[in-house]
């Protein structure tokens, strides 16, 4: 992923910062054992992929035609030593 820029958009950035919130507020009310905390964090987490499709569908997403999924950058050669 180092060689592309996925995931590198406001609506990637947005919406895996809102699902990462999520999960640390189930996880704080599952250890404090309230089910409810718990599933309004859950809540959370589908919010944030709601709100990075929602932005994605608003342009602030990577477009498909920049990056195709099985274009990959072409690997050099190996070196090999001839005797």
């Amino acid at each position: 992923m180092a060689g592309s820029s996925h995931g590198h958009t406001p609506a990637a950035w947005t919406g895996v910062t809102i699902a990462f919130i999520g999960f640390c507020v189930a996880g704080a009310f599952m250890v404090m054992a309230q089910p409810l905390g718990f599933w309004a964090g859950m809540v959370i987490v589908v919010l944030g992929g709601v709100v990075g499709a929602v932005m994605r569908a608003m342009g602030l997403g990577q477009p498909k035609e920049v990056h195709p999924v099985h274009k990959v950058a072409p690997r050099p050669a190996p070196v090999t030593a001839e005797s």
